[in-house]
């Protein structure tokens, strides 16, 4: 039996209103902080799909954007390293359309059903951007999903695929583009959207001989909140009982990883036994049947496990319309002597490879012959003495709690002040990091803090990863 073994997603904390962007707009949508982009977010729902699934057993990973951070360079290879998989894997990045996440989840599904691969991850992230006051700056999410594939220990199981290609020039952007190019919306709905998924969607059904009484829920990618009842009304579904909430008003339209983080919600509350429709839409579309079994209560029943529910539950609101383009890096902060902070920073491509088991696994040094942790990892034991004796310790899935901090006003237009804390993580290890997502007045020693992948800068071309605390997101 093959489908979906482990679920994950990731909403950011933070959400503009749309009333900063358009006075009176209701809602708000979810934005990635400063130090947040397509890559770090993959991770993040990458690390919420692993809770409970023994990371050696993982057998490649799928990243899927259309905001990747490189046009020239793998970011599957970052997302892995960030989630700490083996390094004899399978990576792959799927771009250039909205149904990546769901093309990738496809191939995901052969590549375990030929046998290539026991356990593979999807992974969905994308950051895209509307141009200042339009319907899409409006409308626009951020977030990410993961989804592992998997032939045993199946919670919902894959019942069957149906994928159709279309080329139409809806919505595009270019190499050269920063923000999204759009046709004539009636056209781009009525010829692309509504007609292409349902296309797909009936042709699953067909396939398979199935109904739309037979769905329990439909988690279908929709350019609007409207659409997707536009969809459901055409296919015979009831749009109040059938249709999963597309999370509009709250969240926005997150692009790629929209369609499974819509499905990721509709496992959530899924019974043994629904059968739930997946569907994702951009130049063409693919559909897939799901039937949730018995082993869904046991995935579900992880304390640890965020998945939408509690990630958007837990939020921080912002109206600050200015703050949310500093954040994107459009507008950028000028110093008085008239140059961007910190130019003088150079990156070396060599420390990074160098280093890159301690910056972007984030493993520390245990000690064989006292087990204290050490990080940075050491030659000797800071504690006992001992020289060259460790094994390599996963740290980034480590809670703890700040022993000391300070606050840095200066090296730093964009947050004011940077939180630098000293923490103490669980299990043993204490070191200096930068902290994120948090409110600098409400900091204190022995706070709790978690570790999160994040963007330190960009350099040279070059994306620095690292990992910053924060407070727990309840």
């Amino acid at each position: 039996m093959i489908g979906i073994t482990s679920y994950g997603a990731y909403v950011p904390l933070w959400r503009l209103s749309r009333d900063a962007i358009a006075k009176g707009a209701k809602g708000e949508k979810a934005i990635c902080h400063y130090d947040e982009d397509a890559i770090t977010m993959a991770v993040a729902a990458a690390a919420d799909c692993l809770h409970g699934v023994e990371r050696e057993k993982v057998d490649g990973l799928i990243f899927a954007s259309t905001n990747s951070p490189y046009k020239e360079k793998q970011a599957a290879s970052i997302v892995a390293a960030g989630a700490d998989l083996r390094r004899d894997i399978v990576t792959a990045d799927f771009a250039g359309s909205l149904k990546a996440g769901t093309t990738g989840l496809r191939f995901a599904c052969d590549a375990v059903k030929a046998g290539s691969a026991k356990q593979m991850m999807v992974t969905a992230a994308d950051r895209r951007q509307g141009a200042p006051l339009s319907a899409y700056d409006q409308d626009l999410g951020d977030g990410a999903a993961a989804l592992m594939v998997g032939d045993s220990n199946v919670i919902a199981s894959l019942e069957g695929s149906y994928s159709i290609s279309d080329e139409i020039l809806d919505v595009w952007r270019s190499s050269d583009d920063t923000f999204l190019r759009t046709t004539h919306e009636r056209f781009a709905q009525t010829e692309g959207y509504v007609k292409v998924i349902s296309e797909a969607i009936a042709g699953l059904m067909k396939k398979n001989k199935l109904e739309a009484k037979d769905f329990a829920k439909i988690a279908i990618y929709t350019p609007t909140a409207r659409r997707v009842a536009d969809v459901a009304k055409k296919l015979g579904f009831d749009a109040k009982t059938q249709v999963q909430d597309v999370f509009f008003s709250v969240m926005g339209n997150t692009g790629v990883p929209y369609a499974m983080m819509l499905f990721v919600a509709a496992l959530e509350e899924a019974k043994p036994g629904d059968l739930i429709l997946l569907a994702g839409y951009g130049d063409g579309a693919d559909a897939f049947a799901f039937r949730v079994t018995e082993e869904i209560e046991k995935v579900r029943g992880n304390a640890a496990r965020r998945g939408m529910k509690k990630h958007l539950d837990s939020k921080m609101v912002i109206n600050d319309y200015k703050t949310y383009w500093l954040w994107r890096g459009l507008l950028n902060p000028i110093t008085e002597e008239g140059f961007l902070p910190h130019h003088y920073w150079k990156t070396s491509p060599v420390m990074l490879w160098r280093e890159r088991d301690r910056i972007l696994r984030f493993r520390g040094g245990k000690c064989k012959a006292c087990g204290a942790v050490n990080f940075p990892p050491q030659r000797a034991c800071g504690n006992c003495g001992t020289e060259g004796q460790f094994d390599s310790v996963r740290l980034s899935d480590k809670k703890g709690t700040i022993w000391t901090f300070s606050m840095d006003y200066l090296s730093s237009q964009v947050e004011v002040p940077i939180v630098c804390p000293l923490v103490h993580l669980e299990g043993g290890g204490r070191f200096q990091v930068y902290m994120t997502d948090c409110v600098a007045e409400e900091v204190k020693v022995g706070m709790e803090i978690e570790m999160s992948f994040r963007k330190i800068m960009v350099r040279d071309g070059i994306n620095n990863y690292y990992w910053k605390a924060t407070p727990i997101r309840a």
